[in-house]
């Protein structure tokens, strides 16, 4: 990409993008170029080529991997030359979700949108998870006018996806001893801690078989949920699509004359499936008792999540499309056992943090592959041997159920980032909050996994603390940032960069 090319664009989102005027405008120019990119997990390239040019253009030290992890280095500002380095931290991919119906080209990034204080994107996810982090350090390594000491920016990718970058990002290129992370999203909270987590993946052998004569073939759909972060929202006790899925194939199942085809649900394990859907053959004797089943169960579904999802929509339809093969019996009735059994939402309280969970299961993706089904969950945890318990659970409920039902750890196993009640960071970032907004901060220790414990546990006393501003319905297209939050926290960040000359 041509370097004055790429200034000429970051010149024109500050005049005339649909942020030009919102503040503070030096934060909303690289947030709206980083939207115009494609950043779904797996395809940061072209914003890992943006800021690459953003750094040549600067001169600043740039190291990039396969990944597409980066990290761009700034001298200290006159005063600061000698203070240590400071290591900021977000990562550059997004979950990208569509809402119903949508059909949108993610290679051309997002359609971004104001609505009073917030910021979204037209009928898909917005992407300020992490975004925003990123458009901060871009503002920091594009000021001339801020004091701070050497910074070590670190942007990751393919975090939403399994922290795939923060674990090979190579830190032995980082001086630093203390960091800011900005992959957080509530401005009243500095947080001093989280959570670890690993995936597991189950694989039901499908056992193909031709389909019966005498079925007529029907969709199961369950949509209208509003989904969400695996994490941040699990405590809401929202339905999860694949789970009510799970119930009403068993109860159609139950009236006999079912055979299952085909399944799918959510988009990505860490995020809260607020779609799922089956094709299924009815016999034409048994399908009046199948719907009646399915309608019954339907409306208690919709009774018990009337307040956590009053949208849910379920169908059943008939379908004209092709079915060449089912699920044996044998399989489809291991498949339902399996869906039902696995634990999903909160497993543990935390006794040492009032208020917060400590252990929790999301059944995250069901996809439909040549062999059968694969269910992928994480399993989030503030303590490890808790966070293992529930994986090994996963793998008995496999082992148990047989006959080409396995059950494997997949990804990482990403370690938590442990509370510090000494840490000299979160006194400074205390300072300035109090300075800068005129009260105390929540001081939080955080239920969510991120890419903190990495950074942790490989660089010897790092002392790391993250800060927030105010983003909302993560992962999903109800995705929005309160920019006005924004406004609030970037001189925060100003201020604790000008605490940190020693």
């Amino acid at each position: 990409m041509d370097v004055d090319l790429q200034e000429e664009r970051v010149d024109h989102a500050a005049s005339s993008g649909v942020l030009a005027e919102v503040e503070p405008r030096d934060v909303m120019a690289f947030f709206e170029a980083l939207s115009a990119r494609h950043r779904c997990s797996r395809h940061e390239k072209d914003a890992a080529d943006y800021v690459a040019d953003f750094a040549a253009a600067r001169k600043l030290v740039c190291h990039r991997d396969e990944l597409q992890n980066i990290i761009v280095k700034k001298p200290g500002t006159p005063g600061y030359e000698d203070a240590p380095a400071v290591i900021l931290h977000g990562h550059l991919d997004m979950v990208c979700k569509t809402d119903e119906g949508v059909s949108h080209d993610f290679t051309k990034g997002v359609t971004l949108k104001l609505d009073g204080d917030r910021i979204r994107a037209e009928g898909t996810t917005l992407g300020a998870d992490n975004g925003l982090g990123i458009a901060y350090m871009l503002a920091l390594l594009d000021s001339d006018d801020i004091p701070h000491p050497p910074l070590e920016c670190v942007m990751t990718a393919m975090e939403e996806m399994g922290k795939v970058g923060g674990d090979g990002v190579d830190l032995s290129l980082l001086s630093g001893k203390r960091m800011i992370d900005f992959n957080w999203i509530e401005e009243n909270q500095l947080l001093a801690g989280c959570s670890g987590d690993v995936s597991c993946r189950i694989d039901v052998d499908a056992d193909w078989t031709a389909p019966a004569a005498g079925f007529e073939t029907w969709a199961l759909r369950i949509g209208g949920l509003r989904g969400g972060h695996c994490e941040f929202d699990i405590h809401f006790e929202r339905a999860n699509a694949i789970v009510a899925l799970g119930r009403l194939l068993r109860r159609a199942a139950g009236q006999g004359g079912v055979e299952i085809a085909r399944l799918s649900g959510g988009v990505q394990n860490n995020v809260i499936p607020a779609e799922a859907a089956a094709l299924i053959r009815i016999e034409h004797g048994r399908i009046e008792a199948v719907r009646h089943a399915v309608e019954t169960l339907a409306e208690e579904l919709k009774a018990e999540f009337r307040l956590a999802d009053p949208d849910m929509r379920i169908t059943l339809a008939r379908s004209d499309t092709p079915v060449a093969r089912v699920f044996s019996p044998a399989a489809a009735k291991r498949l339902l056992g399996v869906m039902l059994l696995l634990p999903d939402g909160i497993q543990t309280q935390n006794l040492e943090v009032a208020g917060n969970w400590e252990t929790s299961n999301n059944i995250g993706l069901m996809v439909t592959t040549h062999k059968g089904v694969e269910i992928t969950s994480t399993i989030t945890s503030a303590v490890t041997s808790r966070k293992h318990a529930v994986l090994d659970r996963l793998m008995l409920i496999a082992e148990l159920a047989g006959d080409g039902v396995r059950a494997k750890q997949i990804g990482l196993d990403a370690p938590e980032f442990p509370w510090n009640p000494g840490s000299r960071m979160l006194d400074i970032a205390k300072e300035s909050y109090a300075r800068v907004m005129g009260r105390k901060p929540e001081v939080l220790v955080s239920v969510c996994s991120l890419e903190l414990g990495m950074f942790t546990q490989r660089i010897p006393g790092l002392d790391t603390i993250g800060i927030g501003t105010n983003l909302y319905d993560l992962h999903s297209p109800k995705e929005s940032m309160d920019h006005a939050s924004v406004a609030r926290v970037w001189p925060l960040i100003k201020d604790v960069m000008r605490s940190l000359r020693d």
